[in-house]
């Protein structure tokens, strides 16, 4: 079966919720666009430099397609460069254990007001997007966004990092063949991505 068509049957039966990552037994790859004067420092020191906003809510996506669609392949302002952050699993985990959907869902949260709480006190906070396809459309699928604040942002930015990587030349490349309908030479560039293993509470109390 051709490459495509492999992927359309791969799509019509991947659950709605379910995260994919590029991950290994110890680290998960998460993406993050940044403009040059954040992401140059970053790759070069293999941590964020003290011009990175750990006040700031910080959103990582563990899917390469949802960060190209987010950046459009590193061409929009402040988001010139595209890094891949390895991190370690647990602190990955430790984040999704503590997090609170973005959104209010009654059957999860109660009232809105329970909700809101929640989400105040949540070190993280979980988003729900629908995945992108090579050309950035959208896919039945969703793909997480997983937002760190407080706690949890200083922890990613001291703890959890274990290599950064600029992957702006790559996103370049893959988007070059997009547009030259070169479908499968791109495809065959993509990070691979597989199902990341989730608790089944864990995964139940996010799931939207």
């Amino acid at each position: 079966m051709p490459e495509a068509s492999l992927s359309s049957v791969n799509d019509r039966h991947e659950p709605r919720f379910r995260v994919r990552a590029r991950h290994s037994e110890s680290t998960i790859t998460v993406y993050q666009a940044y403009r040059p004067e954040i992401g140059g420092p970053a790759v070069r020191l293999g941590r964020f430099p003290s011009a990175w906003k750990r006040e700031r809510m910080t959103w990582i996506k563990p899917s390469f397609l949802w960060m190209m669609y987010r950046c459009g392949w590193g061409t929009k302002a402040g988001q010139e460069t595209v890094l891949a952050i390895e991190i370690h699993r647990e602190g990955f985990l430790w984040a999704l254990r503590n997090a609170c959907l973005s959104h209010h869902v009654p059957a999860l949260h109660g009232d809105q007001a329970s909700w809101k709480r929640q989400l105040r006190q949540a070190p993280a906070r979980v988003q729900w997007d629908p995945e992108r396809d090579l050309h950035l459309n959208p896919l039945p699928h969703r793909s997480l966004q997983l937002g760190l604040a407080g706690e949890a942002a200083a922890r990613y930015a001291d703890e959890w990092i274990v290599g950064i990587e600029d992957v702006t030349p790559l996103a370049r490349e893959i988007h070059g063949l997009v547009r030259a309908g070169q479908q499968d030479s791109a495809a065959g560039l993509l990070p691979e991505e597989r199902p990341f293993a989730l608790d089944d509470e864990v995964l139940e109390r996010l799931r939207a």
